[in-house]
């Protein structure tokens, strides 16, 4: 259960109308003597600052202090709700093989690009033209992103690119030809043309 962790968080909470585990800019504070409030709150750990400007409330769990999840650390930091965030080691649920476990957050946008600490958590952003929000994500869409990134992942790539070859036939081939349309590189085109070329 979600308990205050003091009086001062509570004061604090009520009076720029913050909640545990929000994350907030400081120039959505608007206070005579904010400057003043917020450091003496981040000093006593009731605010923590999770990067250059951006903050947020812990929540307080029977473990300790827990960090904002990460959807909302994302948008305040990006302004803008328009972002997919995955792992990818998601590529391992495509049944190709692939093993490898990954402790990266990718987060495809449409603002930012490079490696940002967000509250003691590295987030890698990569600045995309067209992604799936979250309940879009398919299997079709997962294997040309991890086609799309072949070069990056710590696997054997020809031994990727064989087995997917093989398994073509259990991804739905109209999800798979409309993923490639909207999502694929150059690089993935031209493997998928070549594959189509031999069939």
């Amino acid at each position: 259960m979600q308990t205050t962790s003091n009086p001062d968080q509570s004061r604090f909470q009520m009076r720029f109308n913050l909640s545990a585990g929000k994350v907030f800019r400081r120039k959505d504070l608007t206070d005579k003597y904010v400057d003043r409030e917020l450091g003496r709150y981040v000093r006593s750990g009731v605010v923590r600052k999770a990067a250059q400007g951006l903050y947020y409330v812990p929540k307080t769990t029977p473990f300790g202090q827990a960090p904002p999840d990460d959807k909302a650390l994302v948008a305040k930091f990006l302004d803008d709700e328009r972002f997919l965030i995955f792992n990818p080691s998601s590529y391992n649920t495509l049944g190709l093989g692939t093993t490898q476990l990954y402790n990266t957050t990718v987060v495809y946008n449409h603002k930012r690009h490079g490696k940002f600490m967000l509250a003691g958590f590295e987030f890698d952003f990569r600045e995309k033209p067209h992604f799936p929000r979250a309940s879009q994500v398919t299997r079709e869409f997962l294997l040309v992103d991890m086609l799309n990134n072949l070069a990056g992942l710590a696997e054997d790539a020809d031994a990727v690119l064989k087995t997917v070859q093989t398994k073509l036939s259990s991804f739905d081939e109209k999800r798979l030809q409309q993923a490639i349309t909207n999502y694929a590189s150059a690089r993935t085109r031209r493997i998928f043309s070549e594959w189509a070329a031999h069939v």
